[in-house]
Formats: C-alpha cells, structure tokens, sequence
C-alpha cells in the first residue's frame, strides 16, 4: 500500500478539511446551523398531535388513544408526543418551534423522488446541487455531512467535508509519531496528519467503536466538531426509519426517542455553541391522516418540521392549520399543505446568516415570505 493511501486509510475516520486556512478564521460566535433530514415521511399528526381537531379521533382513534393522556401540551391546542421530552423542555426554554401542515413541495408519494425534491431545494430536483450547499455558498462558509458519501443538500460547486466515524481498531500514539517522522518532509501528508489528530482530539472521550454510529454519538460528534474553534458553519444529519406502514405506534415511540436523544446530544456537543445554532428538522412528506388496517399509516402529503436552538424564538406552534375534516383533506385523504418548508427555511437562512433577497433567489425558488420572527434578535 503506498503512503498515500495508508494516509486516507488512517484518516478516514478523523476529517480534513478544504481551505483550512479559512476555517481557521471562523469565530466563535459565527452563527451555526444544522440541517437533520428524517429519512422515511415521519407521522406528523403523531409527532404534533392536533389535539384540539375533533376529527383526529375519528380518523386514527387507536393511534391517538396510546399518546394522547401523556403528551407535552403546546399552544393552539397541539400537543407533542411522549418520547419527544427533549424538545419538550426546549419548548418551554423558548427554543423550538413546530411548523404544521408543511410539506416540501414535491408533488408526489414516492419517497426517493420527494427525497431528492427536499433536499435540492427546487421543484424539480437537481440530484447534484442541494439547497444547503448553495446556501453556505452564498454565506461563504464551511459544511461537514456526518455521512458514509456526500448527500443531495450538500452536493454543489462548494466544498463541503463528510466525516462518519469507522470501525477499526484505535492506532496507537507510536504509529502516529513515526508517520509524523516518515511525513516530516512532506508538507501535504504532515499537514493532513495533523488535522486528522486535531479531529481525533476533539472527539475524545466518545462511545465504544459498536456504539459510534447510534444517532445520538454522530449527533454529539456534530456538536463537538462544529463547536471546535475551526468548526464548520453548518452541517447535516439524518435519520432514517420513518416509513411506518405497520405497528405505529411502538416503532414511532422508539423514533421518537432516538431523535430526542439525538437532539440533546447534539445540544450537549455544542456548548456554549448552543446558543448560536438553528438546528432544522424536516421529512420529505407526511402520513395518511387514516390509519390502515395493519396499525400504521401510509404516504401522504403534508407533515410537520421543527426549528430548534438557543438562537430560535421558540415556544411558538406556526403554520394554518387546514383542518381534518373529510372536505379538508388534500384528496381525500391526507393533511393539506398550507406552507412550503422552503418557506421557513428560507426566512431562517435571512435572519440567521443575513442573507440577502438576491441570495435567497439562489437557493430556492422565489417563494412568499414568512412574516415572522424565528430566530433571536442580538
């Protein structure tokens, strides 16, 4: 094997960054963001119960009878469900936000396609520029996915870093002080050594290798790297498992649990960060407002997002509702979309990076703008 590629082998795991010389320049007070996709059309209506509608009991009365005595109550007659504890308390602290009835503007129930629609950003999706990409382009930034490759919201003409951790034995501090000997002449592999520790360091104090890809230990990894004095603007997570065609309400309370943990994590990993960062919770589409026959829930249309972070003006619940009424429903059978994620996400990308309209025009389509306050005036 040459040195080379013993190098990216050994490295793989750490993360090296394009243009360190600009990263090293980012303050510690540079706003920050984080961009989780759910993977799999999470249930909105189970995730932010319209408690207050009537007609939710008529549609899934088995689905809303197993939550509905112990979730978190929220204004406008919502209520969260159970296991979302996490972002309970970050309600109550002023520091999330529920957006209901959005949907991603994908026209369609196939999960790859309106994946694809969500994370590019454009009504037609565009596999190789995603929106994020374009955004921390137009902010000058860094970005770090925690992923196995690059995903869509990342993809562009901009930089960015992926960093997923490995499942190798730890190398141990002899070898990495003979590389650094073996590297000492060659200022390109030294540089990438270095850097490579530097994240190892930062990371310090992790799970066992088995737990390290559990979301709630990538999460936490986000937090540190981003709260690193080099650390990236903004990066992305995701979570898959949210396709629940069967047994609903159980894998849905596991789920829950896993992106509460994965959010408090993520919190912790941050610090002082916290309060500089607007993490963004999103899903491709929602869930029929019916149950099926098989206790679950099938692909639908609207479903619901979160804002979440020290730097939110939380303790609100947004979006018109449309109602669950027969005649409500969009096609008869799911939530009605009355937003655009891209809306909201637009609006947070104004007020948290300053970016401009022409900016904005470059990331998404022109869309109306939301009228409202979602990030904390300083």
């Amino acid at each position: 094997m040459k040195r080379r590629q013993f190098l990216g082998a050994v490295g793989s795991s750490l993360v090296c960054w394009h243009t360190p010389s600009v990263m090293a320049l980012t303050s510690k007070r540079r706003p920050k963001l984080v961009w989780v996709m759910l993977r799999g059309a999470m249930d909105s209506l189970h995730a932010v119960l319209p408690a207050a509608d009537p007609a939710l009991m008529l549609h899934r009365k088995s689905l809303v009878k197993a939550i509905k005595d112990e979730a978190f109550p929220l204004e406008r007659g919502f209520a969260l469900h159970p296991s979302l504890s996490t972002f309970a308390e970050l309600y109550q602290r002023q520091e999330l936000i529920a957006v209901v009835a959005t949907s991603s503007g994908a026209n369609t129930r196939s999960h790859f396609r309106a994946q694809d629609v969500l994370e590019s950003g454009y009504s037609q999706a565009d596999t190789e520029s995603g929106w994020l990409n374009r955004a921390v382009d137009a902010y000058q930034g860094q970005s770090l996915a925690v992923a196995h490759s690059l995903p869509i919201s990342l993809r562009g003409k901009h930089a960015s870093q992926t960093w997923y951790p490995d499942s190798f034995t730890e190398s141990t501090e002899d070898l990495y002080d003979r590389l650094q000997g073996l590297y000492a002449n060659d200022e390109q592999l030294l540089t990438s050594l270095n850097r490579g520790l530097e994240t190892q360091a930062q990371l310090a104090g992790m799970a066992p290798v088995k737990q390290h890809h559990q979301f709630a230990n990538l999460a936490l990894s986000c937090g540190k790297l981003m709260a690193a004095p080099n650390g990236p603007d903004c990066s992305m997570l995701e979570l898959d498992g949210w396709d629940t065609h069967q047994r609903q309400v159980s894998r849905l309370s596991k789920k829950f649990s896993e992106l509460d943990q994965g959010l408090a994590s993520l919190r912790k990993g941050l610090g002082d960060q916290w309060d500089n960062t607007v993490v963004i919770v999103a899903t491709e589409f929602g869930r029929t407002v019916a149950e099926n026959g098989t206790g679950g829930t099938d692909h639908g249309t609207a479903s619901a997002m979160f804002l979440a972070g020290g730097a939110v003006s939380g303790g609100h619940v947004y979006g018109e509702w449309p109602g669950l009424n027969k005649n409500q429903l969009f096609e008869g059978r799911d939530l009605a979309p009355t937003s655009d994620n891209r809306q909201w996400i637009s609006t947070v990308l104004k007020q948290h990076w300053q970016l401009s309209h022409k900016q904005l025009d470059t990331v998404f389509p022109p869309l109306a703008a939301i009228n409202v306050n979602l990030v904390k005036t300083t």
